[in-house]
């Protein structure tokens, strides 16, 4: 097996076990729809529920289709990251890391909607009453890979240049 396709694979294998152990963790430990105060003014572990994608995008009751289309658009990133991976020749680290951190956290995230119909959020950072949308280990490996992916093309393009 290539070394691309191992990179992403255990990257991917990672994000979905410390994703799934996590929130099963949440669930068996933490009360649905409350917390538990960490730092004080600061960050909160929390127990709640998204039907919708990150920061509460389409995260609403009177919404019946939306786990279905998320499903739908994981199973396609899912298959659009393998396609890169064959098709892309060079040997760009950032590039195949951030391929696999999407792809742990797009099939976890996928995971809990299949299982549950929504994605269950944990971690809620804050400063007085502003809170950042509660989020998940699958959405810290996306955006991460987002970041690694970034500077891959921007790697690319400045030696393009």
């Amino acid at each position: 097996m290539a070394k691309k396709y191992k990179i992403v694979i255990f990257l991917g294998s990672l994000v979905l076990i410390l994703d799934q152990i996590t929130k099963l963790w949440v669930q068996n430990n933490i009360p649905l729809w409350s917390g538990t105060t960490i730092i004080p003014g600061f960050f909160n572990l929390v127990h709640v529920l998204n039907k919708g994608a990150a920061f509460g995008f389409l995260n609403r009751a009177d919404l019946t289709w939306q786990t279905y289309f998320f499903i739908a658009v994981s199973a396609l990133a899912i298959v659009l990251i393998f396609h890169l991976v064959r098709t892309v020749d060079r040997n760009d680290q950032f590039l195949f890391t951030g391929l696999g951190l999407i792809l742990g956290g797009a099939l976890g995230n996928m995971v809990d909607r299949i299982r549950l119909g929504q994605v269950i959020d944990f971690l809620d950072f804050y400063l007085g009453t502003h809170h950042w949308p509660a989020f998940n280990v699958a959405d810290i490996a996306i955006s991460l890979g987002s970041l690694a992916l970034l500077i891959s093309f921007y790697k690319r393009k400045k030696n393009a240049s």
